[in-house]
């Protein structure tokens, strides 16, 4: 598949040891659409128990969390409450075409078939890249005339029935060294302070004494009710 990920998103702990497992130890919460012999959309979730004491359905943890909680119960065989969606990813030359609603309904087909309640989302909104320091709770209350998110990956959920819940403050982190983020983002990263990175939602911290820079991501917690 062609992606337009930004090449730093796939740096986070958890995105870099587990996601790549993920259609492997969970097959019946993974979904593609193709076209021919070839791949065009991808869909990622994981089955997680939410009622063990310390947890909760839409942690501040976000993404990360919950892709940790389903491995930690796939290994130590905890019943499960509910399925969480990690990704949907469209081939850029069949974005526009409907397939992230149809993605969407299919992760949803299978948790329901898993006989679990409900399907979560760390919804990485598309647009908010373009208003990095805009806080995200401020972001998603933002509608249009009718109703519906201005985001557009929002907007897909709630019109797929979601209910945007809260936003996840720390959903995904990526800490590396300065000439690391040179490399992934072709920008300086020669003063202190925040930098606003291409692809990024929110600005990524650089500390030159330390040598390193953090990004910190929110994300938006959408359920869908099964």
């Amino acid at each position: 598949m062609d992606e337009d990920w930004p090449e730093f998103v796939g740096n986070d702990p958890a995105a870099s040891t587990l996601l790549t497992w993920v259609p492997e130890l969970f097959p019946a919460s993974c979904v593609v659409a193709t076209a021919g012999d070839r791949v065009i959309a991808r869909g990622f979730s994981v089955p997680f128990a939410a009622d063990v004491d310390g947890r909760e359905e839409t942690p501040d943890g976000g993404w990360s969390r919950v892709l940790r909680w389903a491995f930690t119960d796939r290994w130590t065989g905890r019943p499960v409450t509910a399925a969480s969606a990690l990704e949907i990813t469209i081939d850029t030359g069949h974005l526009g075409r409907g397939l992230s609603y149809r993605m969407l309904a299919a992760l949803r087909q299978t948790a329901a078939r898993q006989g679990l309640p409900a399907l979560l989302a760390p919804v990485r909104p598309t647009a908010k890249h373009l208003r990095p320091r805009l806080p995200m709770a401020a972001y998603v209350r933002e509608r249009r005339a009718d109703g519906l998110p201005t985001d557009p990956w929002l907007r897909v959920h709630v019109r797929a029935g979601g209910t945007v819940e809260s936003v996840a403050s720390a959903s995904m982190t990526v800490s590396a060294s300065l000439a690391r983020w040179r490399e992934w983002t072709g920008l300086p990263f020669d003063r202190d302070g925040d930098v606003e990175v291409p692809g990024a939602l929110v600005p990524v911290h650089c500390d030159l004494a330390h040598d390193h820079a953090v990004y910190v991501e929110p994300n938006v917690w959408v359920r869908h009710t099964l």
